[in-house]
């Protein structure tokens, strides 16, 4: 599955929600550079006045009266750009924050099953590199935008107002330089979302590869890998150079569209005052305006160029924002449902990862408010795709899993949070403190709740560490071993408190003894709680309520330890078989 783009549209109406966001500090900004631009005119101007009254006969008095007025001007100029340029950074720094808040909100409210299936290069080239790409572009680009078409609009005005004969010829590269665009973002804008992708696949290729290189080791996978990775990087080389050219080509034309009215205002300019038309102080003017616009157009340029990136980059940012609200207008008003009670009743569910293989083959069970149920069987009988369908991570393709009473699928995400969680052998650790890791489940979490969750999970060892739950870890920090990386991920459970639990081999990395140990002391903070246990050690089944045996994708006994055993039957034969192990 591969995430949406937003179209153009899309984008300038949420840039559009955003600037409104700031709609003040926007105000501000455009006041202080139209201001700056305003100032920035009456050089010219003055000096062509100056050169009208020298050649009338004028007095020096005068003369120097308009040296004060243009030393005047430039200092205030120079205040005005100084504050503006300010306002604008700061203005481009909010707005840069919120839209990477964003970006990392809508990623984390998709649905988990989403966000496997997009696959890691794509969320991670949305996430870093595309956000690193626009980062230049609103921090900067937005004040230097604003400040160069404030600049633009009130010299061409100026120069039409000082003599429109002549004035006129500042408005020559309008024309050229709308189609020199048109075709830029035809041809650019398809070519840097391919180069976006191509940066994505060469990004999962090589974080999938250096986070699986014992599995890519054992199997002799290097050549394949790397051969991946010489695919995409043609790929991207064929890529770059198409945009170099395009960009190559693009700043020639820009070039010659910028640079001919200065020619062109004096050669005619020469005429109109051979025939008495105009004078060399208009003349003088509207070629020194036309020389003033030589470095905006071209800084405009460039900034089209740079406009035609981010422009990539925003569609892939804002398609995951398009994805979150498709998936929120999908449910229909009024779906939501709120779980009465912790009971699990599983009806007739079916599920596959991909059409015409099905996993879950109408799996019926139902699971008594409080109690534990251990679910065994052998690898790839559906176990942990129940457990997923059970968290509300994929949604069954028919029947029905209700929690209480309620659908898995249409409760609120927080709400869900609160209801279902599942712990699987997979853990992760965050950047921070031990502290900060374990407030991901609770942010109000006090010391003393930290200190007890962890205490309820047998993590004794955080309190010998010289800072204590204050440890920093992850990177930079405390390497922590996968089996007390797993006691962080529990404590984190102990905190969030759910109304059920899904624990999907979640002491695997544990060694036998340290796994037993830490299920007998998180019994009594399990009792009373709804528990699915996802078992491969059949203690953990021995010591449930009752079991239920998975075989391809069906559940086909249900019972207490002692029933089964007696049964002789699947989990008996399970049973025998773990003892002689």
């Amino acid at each position: 599955m591969t995430l949406p783009t937003a179209d153009g549209r899309t984008i300038v109406a949420k840039l559009a929600g955003i600037m409104r966001q700031f709609k003040g500090r926007f105000a501000v900004v455009i006041f202080l550079q139209l201001s700056v631009a305003l100032l920035g005119i009456v050089a010219p101007f003055v000096i062509g006045q100056a050169i009208d009254a020298v050649a009338a006969g004028t007095t020096a008095d005068h003369i120097r009266n308009l040296v004060i007025v243009l030393f005047g001007v430039v200092v205030v100029q120079g205040l005005m750009a100084y504050f503006g340029e300010f306002q604008a950074m700061k203005l481009g720094e909010y707005v840069f924050t919120t839209l990477r808040n964003r970006v990392v909100y809508g990623v984390t409210h998709l649905p988990l099953s989403v966000v496997e299936s997009a696959g890691t290069g794509d969320l991670l080239g949305r996430t870093t590199h595309d956000v690193d790409r626009i980062a230049g572009f609103v921090q900067r680009g937005i004040s230097r935008i604003i400040i160069i078409v404030m600049t633009i609009v009130v010299t061409m005005l100026a120069a039409f107002f000082v003599d429109p004969r002549v004035g006129f010829v500042v408005l020559l590269p309008v024309v050229p330089i709308f189609f020199i665009v048109r075709w830029m973002v035809r041809c650019a804008v398809p070519a840097y979302l391919a180069g976006s992708a191509l940066y994505a696949g060469l990004s999962g290729v090589v974080s999938e590869t250096i986070e699986q290189l014992r599995t890519v080791d054992s199997m002799n996978l290097g050549r394949n890998r790397l051969g991946r990775l010489d695919t995409l990087m043609r790929e991207m080389w064929r890529n770059e150079r198409y945009t170099a050219w395009i960009r190559a080509l693009f700043m020639i034309m820009m070039v010659i569209a910028v640079y001919s009215p200065i020619l062109v205002s004096v050669l005619w300019g020469g005429f109109l005052m051979g025939h008495g038309l105009t004078t060399l102080g208009a003349v003088t003017a509207v070629a020194l305006y036309a020389q003033q616009l030589r470095g905006p157009l071209n800084e405009l340029g460039w900034w089209i160029d740079e406009i035609q990136f981010a422009s990539a980059s925003f569609s892939r940012i804002f398609g995951v924002e398009v994805m979150s609200e498709e998936l929120a207008e999908d449910e229909p008003a009024g779906a939501s449902e709120f779980p009465d009670g912790d009971g699990l009743a599983v009806t007739d569910a079916r599920f596959s990862y991909r059409d015409g293989m099905e996993v879950l083959h109408g799996v019926d069970l139902e699971v008594r408010p409080g109690e534990t149920l251990a679910i065994v069987g052998p690898s790839g009988a559906g176990k942990s795709t129940l457990g997923r369908l059970v968290a509300g991570i994929n949604a069954p393709a028919s029947g029905s899993l209700a929690i209480g009473g309620a659908e898995v699928t249409r409760i609120p995400e927080k709400e869900r949070h609160r209801a279902v969680s599942l712990v699987t052998q997979e853990h992760h650790v965050f950047v921070g403190t031990i502290a900060d890791n374990l407030r991901f489940a609770r942010e109000d979490a006090s010391e003393e709740e930290i200190r007890a969750a962890l205490v309820d999970v047998e993590a004794d060892w955080v309190f010998a560490l010289p800072n204590g739950i204050e440890t920093k870890v992850g990177s930079g920090g405390k390497q922590l071993s996968p089996a007390e990386a797993q006691q962080i991920a529990l404590a984190r459970i102990v905190l969030l408190d759910p109304g059920m639990l899904v624990l999907d081999e979640a002491t695997s990395l544990l060694d036998p003894t340290a796994a037993r140990s830490l299920e007998l002391a998180l019994a009594h903070v399990l009792e009373g709680r709804t528990v699915i246990s996802i078992a491969h050690r059949l203690y953990t089944a021995h010591d449930a309520d009752r079991v239920a045996v998975m075989i391809d994708g069906d559940v086909v006994e249900l019972g207490s330890h002692d029933e089964l055993v007696a049964q002789g039957g699947e989990y008996a034969r399970l049973w025998e078989r773990w003892q002689q192990d």
